[in-house]
């Protein structure tokens, strides 16, 4: 099971990153599989830490996507940060890597939690904002009539249960997805 989450880095310099992604966990360990060459990867091979922030705001996956504003963050253990307005984060300290030219997996300990708000349940919306975020980084990849047609149903969910916050989220990554079908229709009349 791939759960949905922003990691949070720091490079050794200090600069904090931040990038939706999906991990897994296994036997009380956290697997990351960042794509080479990445931010994240290479902030958590230079310093060894990373943070799992879980949250449902949705407008922080599609900042990150359609490089929007980032999210305020916190410092925390092993020269990390954290979300401000995150429920729960989870400090991970590499434990192991497992080469791969594509995706490495990463094995990571959890070394420090703390949980900061409750969660008062799931929205349909909130769901078909993370989809459309995954969708939107896949862009380069997905013929033009998957991504029409998968925005289409995932609109049925942002109309029925958005929010505020779900439907800026929304707009953001709806905005990418127009900026790509514009460019992919200039070059095709070019």
């Amino acid at each position: 099971m791939i759960y949905e989450t922003i990691v949070t880095t720091c490079s050794a310099q200090g600069e904090a990153h931040i990038a939706p992604f999906g991990v897994q966990w296994f036997d009380g360990k956290v697997m990351i599989s960042p794509y080479k060459p990445s931010a994240t990867l290479q902030n958590i091979l230079e310093t060894g830490h990373a943070v799992l922030n879980l949250t449902d705001d949705v407008r922080v996956f599609a900042a990150a996507i359609a490089k929007k504003t980032q999210f305020a963050t916190l410092p925390v253990a092993a020269g990390c940060v954290r979300l401000q307005d995150c429920l729960t984060h989870h400090v991970l300290k590499l434990d192991q890597v497992e080469e791969d030219e594509v995706r490495p997996r990463l094995s990571m300990t959890v070394v420090e939690s703390a949980l900061h708000g409750p969660f008062m349940g799931f929205n349909r919306a909130q769901a078909a904002v993370i989809e459309l975020a995954v969708l939107v980084s896949r862009l380069h990849m997905l013929p033009v009539e998957k991504i029409t047609q998968e925005m289409q149903y995932l609109q049925i969910a942002i109309d029925k249960t958005a929010g505020e916050r779900e439907l800026e989220a929304w707009q953001w990554l709806v905005d990418c997805v127009n900026n790509h079908l514009a460019r992919q229709s200039g070059m095709q009349q070019a």
